[in-house]
Protein backbone atom coordinates (compact mmCIF):
# COMPACT_ATOMS: atom_id res chain seq x y z
CA UNK A 1 0.00 0.00 0.00
CA UNK A 2 1.32 3.46 -0.92
CA UNK A 3 2.22 5.69 2.01
CA UNK A 4 -0.13 8.72 2.35
CA UNK A 5 2.85 11.09 2.07
CA UNK A 6 3.25 10.04 -1.59
CA UNK A 7 -0.32 11.03 -2.47
CA UNK A 8 -0.44 14.18 -4.57
CA UNK A 9 -1.65 17.28 -2.74
CA UNK A 10 -2.00 20.81 -4.13
CA UNK A 11 0.20 23.50 -2.58
CA UNK A 12 -1.18 26.81 -3.88
CA UNK A 13 1.06 28.82 -1.53
CA UNK A 14 4.12 27.39 -3.32
CA UNK A 15 2.60 28.07 -6.74
CA UNK A 16 1.71 31.65 -5.82
CA UNK A 17 5.21 32.26 -4.47
CA UNK A 18 6.82 30.93 -7.65
CA UNK A 19 4.53 33.04 -9.85
CA UNK A 20 5.14 36.13 -7.69
CA UNK A 21 8.92 35.75 -7.82
CA UNK A 22 9.09 34.94 -11.54
CA UNK A 23 6.51 37.53 -12.52
CA UNK A 24 8.04 40.19 -10.30
CA UNK A 25 11.47 39.57 -11.79
CA UNK A 26 10.20 39.86 -15.37
CA UNK A 27 8.18 42.96 -14.49
CA UNK A 28 11.24 44.61 -12.92
CA UNK A 29 13.36 43.90 -16.00
CA UNK A 30 10.69 45.31 -18.34
CA UNK A 31 9.46 48.27 -16.25
CA UNK A 32 12.59 49.35 -14.39
CA UNK A 33 15.29 48.14 -16.76
CA UNK A 34 15.00 51.00 -19.31
CA UNK A 35 15.38 53.54 -16.49
CA UNK A 36 18.06 51.92 -14.34
CA UNK A 37 20.00 50.08 -17.07
CA UNK A 38 19.64 52.50 -20.02
CA UNK A 39 21.10 51.59 -23.37
CA UNK A 40 21.56 47.91 -22.69
CA UNK A 41 19.66 44.78 -21.93
CA UNK A 42 18.58 44.71 -18.27
CA UNK A 43 19.78 41.13 -17.68
CA UNK A 44 21.95 38.60 -19.47
CA UNK A 45 20.72 35.18 -20.51
CA UNK A 46 23.00 33.73 -17.85
CA UNK A 47 21.48 35.90 -15.13
CA UNK A 48 17.96 34.90 -16.15
CA UNK A 49 18.99 31.24 -16.11
CA UNK A 50 20.46 31.62 -12.61
CA UNK A 51 17.38 33.38 -11.25
CA UNK A 52 14.81 31.00 -12.67
CA UNK A 53 17.00 28.06 -11.65
CA UNK A 54 16.79 29.41 -8.09
CA UNK A 55 13.02 29.75 -8.35
CA UNK A 56 12.85 26.16 -9.63
CA UNK A 57 14.91 24.94 -6.67
CA UNK A 58 12.54 26.78 -4.32
CA UNK A 59 9.54 25.21 -6.07
CA UNK A 60 11.02 21.72 -5.81
CA UNK A 61 11.62 22.24 -2.09
CA UNK A 62 8.13 23.59 -1.36
CA UNK A 63 5.90 21.43 -3.56
CA UNK A 64 5.01 17.77 -4.09
CA UNK A 65 6.54 15.32 -3.23
CA UNK A 66 9.14 16.88 -0.94
CA UNK A 67 6.60 18.94 0.99
CA UNK A 68 4.53 15.91 2.01
CA UNK A 69 7.53 13.70 2.74
CA UNK A 70 9.13 16.42 4.87
CA UNK A 71 6.22 16.16 7.30
CA UNK A 72 6.95 12.50 8.08
CA UNK A 73 10.72 12.29 7.40
CA UNK A 74 13.06 14.72 9.11
CA UNK A 75 15.79 13.75 6.65
CA UNK A 76 13.67 15.08 3.78
CA UNK A 77 12.89 18.16 5.87
CA UNK A 78 16.65 18.73 6.02
CA UNK A 79 16.93 18.40 2.24
CA UNK A 80 14.31 21.17 2.00
CA UNK A 81 16.48 23.47 4.07
CA UNK A 82 19.58 22.82 1.98
CA UNK A 83 17.66 23.50 -1.23
CA UNK A 84 16.26 26.77 0.12
CA UNK A 85 19.38 28.19 1.74
CA UNK A 86 22.30 26.66 -0.16
CA UNK A 87 20.82 26.31 -3.66
CA UNK A 88 17.87 28.66 -4.27
CA UNK A 89 19.28 31.67 -2.38
CA UNK A 90 22.71 31.89 -4.08
CA UNK A 91 21.22 31.25 -7.52
CA UNK A 92 18.80 34.14 -7.06
CA UNK A 93 21.65 36.44 -5.99
CA UNK A 94 23.58 35.49 -9.13
CA UNK A 95 20.48 36.00 -11.25
CA UNK A 96 19.65 39.49 -10.00
CA UNK A 97 21.49 42.27 -11.89
CA UNK A 98 23.41 44.82 -9.87
CA UNK A 99 21.16 47.69 -10.93
CA UNK A 100 18.11 45.77 -9.66
CA UNK A 101 19.78 45.11 -6.32
CA UNK A 102 20.44 48.85 -6.04
CA UNK A 103 16.78 49.54 -6.80
CA UNK A 104 15.57 47.02 -4.21
CA UNK A 105 17.96 48.41 -1.60
CA UNK A 106 17.32 52.05 -2.43
CA UNK A 107 15.22 52.93 0.68
CA UNK A 108 17.84 54.15 3.14
CA UNK A 109 16.66 52.05 6.14
CA UNK A 110 16.71 48.90 4.00
CA UNK A 111 20.16 49.70 2.65
CA UNK A 112 21.58 50.46 6.10
CA UNK A 113 20.19 47.27 7.66
CA UNK A 114 21.22 45.11 4.69
CA UNK A 115 24.71 46.59 4.69
CA UNK A 116 25.07 45.86 8.41
CA UNK A 117 23.78 42.28 8.47
CA UNK A 118 25.63 41.16 5.32
CA UNK A 119 29.09 42.03 6.60
CA UNK A 120 31.00 38.75 6.94
CA UNK A 121 30.94 38.28 10.73
CA UNK A 122 27.29 39.32 11.25
CA UNK A 123 26.24 37.20 8.26
CA UNK A 124 28.12 34.19 9.63
CA UNK A 125 26.64 34.62 13.11
CA UNK A 126 23.10 35.42 11.99
CA UNK A 127 22.78 32.47 9.63
CA UNK A 128 24.17 30.00 12.13
CA UNK A 129 22.03 31.48 14.92
CA UNK A 130 19.02 30.78 12.69
CA UNK A 131 20.27 27.22 12.07
CA UNK A 132 20.57 26.60 15.81
CA UNK A 133 17.27 28.34 16.60
CA UNK A 134 15.32 26.41 14.00
CA UNK A 135 16.52 23.06 15.32
CA UNK A 136 15.10 23.85 18.73
CA UNK A 137 12.53 21.03 19.11
CA UNK A 138 9.60 23.34 19.90
CA UNK A 139 10.06 25.27 16.64
CA UNK A 140 10.49 22.14 14.51
CA UNK A 141 7.35 20.58 15.98
CA UNK A 142 5.40 23.84 15.54
CA UNK A 143 6.45 24.16 11.88
CA UNK A 144 5.45 20.58 11.09
CA UNK A 145 2.06 20.98 12.73
CA UNK A 146 1.14 24.42 11.37
CA UNK A 147 1.24 25.31 7.65
CA UNK A 148 1.58 29.05 8.29
CA UNK A 149 4.56 28.60 10.61
CA UNK A 150 6.01 26.13 8.11
CA UNK A 151 5.73 28.73 5.33
CA UNK A 152 7.42 31.46 7.36
CA UNK A 153 10.24 29.16 8.41
CA UNK A 154 10.84 28.53 4.70
CA UNK A 155 10.96 32.28 4.18
CA UNK A 156 13.48 32.40 7.03
CA UNK A 157 15.68 29.82 5.33
CA UNK A 158 15.68 31.73 2.03
CA UNK A 159 16.36 35.10 3.68
CA UNK A 160 19.03 33.53 5.86
CA UNK A 161 20.59 32.04 2.74
CA UNK A 162 20.60 35.44 0.99
CA UNK A 163 22.36 37.01 3.98
CA UNK A 164 24.81 34.13 4.24
CA UNK A 165 25.80 34.14 0.58
CA UNK A 166 26.11 37.93 0.16
CA UNK A 167 29.74 38.16 1.38
CA UNK A 168 30.59 35.55 -1.28
CA UNK A 169 28.43 36.64 -4.24
CA UNK A 170 27.63 40.34 -3.85
CA UNK A 171 27.53 42.08 -7.26
CA UNK A 172 27.73 45.56 -5.70
CA UNK A 173 31.15 47.18 -5.15
CA UNK A 174 29.55 49.53 -2.61
CA UNK A 175 28.41 46.50 -0.57
CA UNK A 176 31.35 44.33 -1.52
CA UNK A 177 32.02 40.64 -1.33
CA UNK A 178 35.19 39.32 0.24
CA UNK A 179 38.45 38.64 -1.56
CA UNK A 180 38.98 35.12 -2.86
CA UNK A 181 40.97 34.00 0.23
CA UNK A 182 38.38 35.71 2.44
CA UNK A 183 35.51 33.95 0.70
CA UNK A 184 37.20 30.58 1.10
CA UNK A 185 37.85 31.19 4.82
CA UNK A 186 34.28 32.42 5.31
CA UNK A 187 32.75 29.34 3.65
CA UNK A 188 35.07 27.13 5.68
CA UNK A 189 33.53 28.66 8.80
CA UNK A 190 30.04 28.13 7.38
CA UNK A 191 30.85 24.46 6.80
CA UNK A 192 32.04 23.92 10.39
CA UNK A 193 29.39 25.57 12.58
CA UNK A 194 26.35 23.52 11.38
CA UNK A 195 28.12 20.36 12.50
CA UNK A 196 27.10 21.25 16.08
CA UNK A 197 23.34 20.59 15.68
CA UNK A 198 24.15 17.82 13.20
CA UNK A 199 26.20 16.07 15.90
CA UNK A 200 23.25 16.12 18.31
CA UNK A 201 21.16 14.38 15.65
CA UNK A 202 23.69 11.73 14.69
CA UNK A 203 25.34 11.05 18.07
CA UNK A 204 22.37 11.50 20.41
CA UNK A 205 20.53 8.60 21.98
CA UNK A 206 16.92 9.76 21.63
CA UNK A 207 14.64 11.25 18.99
CA UNK A 208 14.64 15.01 19.53
CA UNK A 209 11.36 15.92 17.83
CA UNK A 210 7.96 14.65 18.97
CA UNK A 211 6.38 15.27 15.56
CA UNK A 212 8.76 12.76 13.98
CA UNK A 213 8.84 10.36 16.94
CA UNK A 214 5.13 9.66 16.40
CA UNK A 215 5.11 9.85 12.58
CA UNK A 216 4.34 6.79 10.49
CA UNK A 217 7.34 6.65 8.20
CA UNK A 218 7.53 4.99 4.78
CA UNK A 219 9.72 1.97 4.02
CA UNK A 220 9.57 0.88 7.68
CA UNK A 221 12.12 3.54 8.61
CA UNK A 222 12.66 4.10 12.33
CA UNK A 223 12.47 7.68 13.67
CA UNK A 224 15.93 7.54 15.24
CA UNK A 225 17.50 6.29 12.00
CA UNK A 226 15.68 9.04 10.12
CA UNK A 227 17.08 11.61 12.55
CA UNK A 228 20.60 10.26 12.03
CA UNK A 229 20.11 10.49 8.28
CA UNK A 230 19.01 14.12 8.71
CA UNK A 231 22.20 14.88 10.63
CA UNK A 232 24.28 13.28 7.89
CA UNK A 233 22.44 15.26 5.20
CA UNK A 234 23.18 18.45 7.13
CA UNK A 235 26.82 17.60 7.85
CA UNK A 236 27.89 15.81 4.67
CA UNK A 237 25.45 17.22 2.10
CA UNK A 238 25.84 20.85 3.19
CA UNK A 239 29.58 20.46 3.72
CA UNK A 240 30.07 18.82 0.32
CA UNK A 241 28.29 21.70 -1.40
CA UNK A 242 30.24 24.39 0.48
CA UNK A 243 33.58 22.67 -0.08
CA UNK A 244 32.71 22.33 -3.76
CA UNK A 245 32.26 26.12 -3.91
CA UNK A 246 35.53 26.61 -2.02
CA UNK A 247 37.28 24.46 -4.64
CA UNK A 248 35.76 26.46 -7.50
CA UNK A 249 36.82 29.72 -5.83
CA UNK A 250 40.37 28.44 -5.36
CA UNK A 251 40.81 27.55 -9.02
CA UNK A 252 39.16 30.79 -10.18
CA UNK A 253 41.46 32.75 -7.86
CA UNK A 254 44.47 30.98 -9.31
CA UNK A 255 43.26 31.61 -12.86
CA UNK A 256 42.59 35.32 -12.30
CA UNK A 257 45.89 35.72 -10.48
CA UNK A 258 47.71 34.36 -13.53
CA UNK A 259 45.68 36.25 -16.13
CA UNK A 260 45.06 39.50 -14.27
CA UNK A 261 41.41 39.39 -15.40
CA UNK A 262 38.56 41.34 -13.73
CA UNK A 263 36.36 40.11 -10.93
CA UNK A 264 33.46 38.36 -12.67
CA UNK A 265 30.86 39.34 -10.06
CA UNK A 266 31.49 43.06 -10.55
CA UNK A 267 31.79 42.89 -14.33
CA UNK A 268 28.92 40.59 -15.21
CA UNK A 269 26.46 43.50 -15.58
CA UNK A 270 28.55 44.72 -18.52
CA UNK A 271 27.94 41.47 -20.41
CA UNK A 272 24.82 42.73 -22.24
CA UNK A 273 26.68 45.83 -23.45
CA UNK A 274 29.70 43.82 -24.51
CA UNK A 275 27.54 41.23 -26.28
CA UNK A 276 25.62 43.99 -28.09
CA UNK A 277 28.89 45.51 -29.30
CA UNK A 278 30.06 42.15 -30.58
CA UNK A 279 26.78 41.64 -32.45
CA UNK A 280 27.02 45.13 -33.94
CA UNK A 281 30.46 44.52 -35.40
CA UNK A 282 30.53 43.53 -39.10
CA UNK A 283 31.50 39.91 -39.70
CA UNK A 284 35.17 39.28 -40.41
CA UNK A 285 36.00 38.86 -44.06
Amino acid sequence: MTHPAFAWQPHPDAWLLVVALGGGYLYALAAWGPRYAPGRRPATRRQKAWFFGGVLALWVAADYPIHGLSEVLFSVHMVQHLLLSLVAAPMMILGTPGWLWRRLLSPRPVRVVWGAITKPLPALLLFNFWVLLYHWPALVDASVGNDLIHFFTHVGWVLGGLVMWWPVLSPLPELPHLSYPGRMAYLFGQSILPTIPASFMTLGETVLYDSYRTATMPWGLEPFVDQQMAGLVMKIGGGFLLWGIITVLFFRWASLHDSGGPDHLYWRDLEPELEDRELAQPPAR
